[in-house]
């Protein structure tokens, strides 16, 4: 079997337990629908590729996903180099994102925080903020969860063990919420 079949087969599997998912991901969906008509915002964090997605993600509520539609609040914690470096020169790296839903985050706001492993101390620290605030959150994490599992007020967590294999199933499961979400959302 060559690379790319091999390759293929995995990303299959992999995505084929997506299916278990369903029930979170519409809860996910409620939940974020629930803060975007109700006036509030995302706020989206990620490490490396998960940094990369976040920004994607955040993207397809401000700008649009499939329909032409009125943007909708959307940040992605990443984006900010400067307030990264200086918080990471002041504080310590694990402090990112905290700092931010700290200053950021009110109630009816969603946190979404994506994991390939589920232990990026930093998307820790942020949900552990979030809920300090009474902010509710999505975790989008990989393998068993990790240590984060059980934090964020909605896990979806692609079991696997490859991290290439997991972020593409990640993509697939973001992209799916997004059409959940934005099938409800008002076009104006």
């Amino acid at each position: 079997m060559s690379h790319l079949s091999r390759a293929v087969e995995e990303s299959v599997a992999t995505l084929r337990q997506l299916s278990a998912l369903e029930e979170p991901l519409n809860r996910a969906a409620q939940l974020v629908l629930r803060s975007l008509t109700g006036g509030h915002k995302l706020l989206l964090c990620g490490n490396g590729g998960s940094a990369s997605d976040a920004t994607h993600l955040a993207t397809e509520f401000l700008c649009r996903f499939q329909n032409d539609r009125r943007p909708y609040p959307a940040i992605s914690l990443t984006a900010n180099g400067e307030f990264m470096t200086a918080v990471c020169n002041d504080y310590h790296a694990d402090e990112i994102f905290a700092r931010q839903v700290w200053g950021l985050a009110e109630p009816g706001d969603v946190l979404i925080g994506i994991s390939t492993s589920g232990k990026s101390k930093n998307i820790l620290r942020a949900l552990e903020e979030a809920k300090r605030k009474g902010v509710e959150s999505i975790a989008i994490l990989g393998r068993d969860g990790g240590f984060t599992k059980g934090l964020a007020t909605i896990d979806l967590i692609v079991p696997g063990n490859s991290t290439a294999r997991i972020q593409e199933a990640q993509k697939v499961l973001y992209h799916a919420l997004c059409e959940l979400v934005e099938e409800k959302l008002p076009k104006a």
